[in-house]
């Protein structure tokens, strides 16, 4: 997959500068290479040292979307090329013993050093843009989903454009939520992040605001308005710990003039219920009582089917992530979430799941196993077994 990131500062008065980040990669949603990662995590750390930037723009080419997510087809075709994936996905099927025990022969995956190194990449850029020292704009147009989401949600300010739709639909691929997911999932009131995990539901951009996963509605067309006020601004005049402030006012005066736009709630007619159905002992009650939330919407009705469709195992994690995670912090969520991302790599789940949604297309992906009462709750702990001393993981810094 190619893609790039597109670099660009924006002088203002006195010397000073606003950096500006461009996802560009349009004919696959601008989904993230290993590449542009890199280029993020070079710049961002470029500029934090820059006395001159005062403050960063992340944003994308095209209209469709901000970023759909992580290159799953690079991430695909690492698995689909390593016969110890393919050995297990032949086994797991007849014996969960047989997993654990591969899955801790860490010499056995070809795949297992590109997986490592990926998701290590861009967790460490998303957990840099939530402790940026400096502010980060980052303009939510269009789909903002996964790891897309993972790169928005950090940002200091978070502008969504009223074609916004965040969403963490790994479920349907036989994922799970990462990209810090376990913390800022369950930062939401109660049960709404696990409602997300376990449906993949979109969150539009009136319902973001509501939800707090967005701080700024804005239309499309007041983007440029936005950069001349910043280019124009006189930072000389303001201390570094005040353009967060400053920023904020300019956002602030900016949204009142796009209020009318903003689109009807999805999600807060039925938050009452949503909350209600999330609450259970087990996935498979959560699951039964979310199915019974009464509604004839599209958007719950899109939400139950992809209960229905996403994977059992991936429910169970989700299921896990939430409950067990809940007090744990950004940092250690990440820790947890790398280890967890590889073995979920190398079980084949998640292989399956692309391949029937994004490489086939059939859209008939046949899961590890067939319901959630089916799923061997020892193969989800082993999953969460971390795969490194604490000292040794790769993003053991981040502590």
């Amino acid at each position: 997959m190619t893609g790039t990131v597109n670099i660009l500062e924006i002088r203002c008065g006195s010397g000073h500068a606003i950096g500006v980040l461009e996802l560009d990669n349009t004919a696959s949603l601008n989904a993230l290479t290993l590449t542009m990662l890199k280029t993020i995590q070079q710049q961002l750390l470029h500029w934090q040292h820059d006395e001159n930037i005062v403050s960063v723009i992340i944003q994308a080419a095209g209209e469709k979307a901000f970023c759909c997510g992580a290159d799953i087809r690079a991430l695909y075709y690492a698995l689909e090329n390593d016969p110890a994936v393919t050995a297990v996905n032949q086994s797991i099927a007849a014996t969960t013993d047989d997993y654990i025990q591969r899955t801790n022969n860490e010499q056995s995956y070809l795949a297992k050093p590109f997986l490592i190194d990926y998701f290590t990449l861009e967790y460490s850029c998303d957990y840099l843009i939530h402790h940026y020292p400096k502010p980060i704009i980052a303009w939510g147009n269009g789909l903002i989903m996964g790891g897309g989401l993972g790169l928005f949600i950090g940002a200091s300010h978070r502008v969504v454009t009223p074609s916004a739709s965040l969403a963490m639909p790994e479920i349907k691929i036989g994922l799970y939520p990462d990209v810090g997911a376990t913390w800022f999932l369950n930062q939401l009131p109660a049960g709404i992040g696990l409602f997300l995990g376990l449906t993949g539901a979109d969150v539009n951009a009136s319902d973001a605001l509501d939800l707090a996963m967005a701080d700024h509605l804005i239309v499309d067309n007041d983007r440029e308005r936005l950069i001349k006020q910043l280019k124009h601004y006189p930072w000389q005049n303001i201390a570094q710990e005040r353009v967060g402030t400053v920023v904020t006012e300019i956002l602030t005066a900016i949204a009142t003039d796009s209020e009318k736009q903003r689109p009807p709630s999805e999600m807060i007619p039925y938050f009452a219920q949503i909350q209600a159905a999330c609450v259970a002992p087990t996935v498979d009650i959560v699951y039964e009582q979310m199915k019974a939330i009464s509604g004839m919407g599209t958007w719950l009705e899109n939400a139950k089917q992809t209960l229905n469709e996403g994977s059992p195992l991936s429910a169970h994690v989700c299921f896990h992530q939430m409950q067990h995670y809940q007090q744990a912090s950004l940092a250690d969520c990440f820790l947890m979430e790398l280890s967890l991302s590889v073995r979920c790599g190398l079980i084949g789940e998640f292989q399956e799941g692309v391949r029937a949604r994004l490489i086939d297309k059939d859209n008939q992906p046949k899961w590890l196993y067939k319901t959630l009462s089916d799923v061997d709750t020892r193969l989800v702990d082993c999953l969460f077994t971390p795969l490194w001393h604490q000292q040794q993981n790769p993003l053991a810094d981040l502590v």
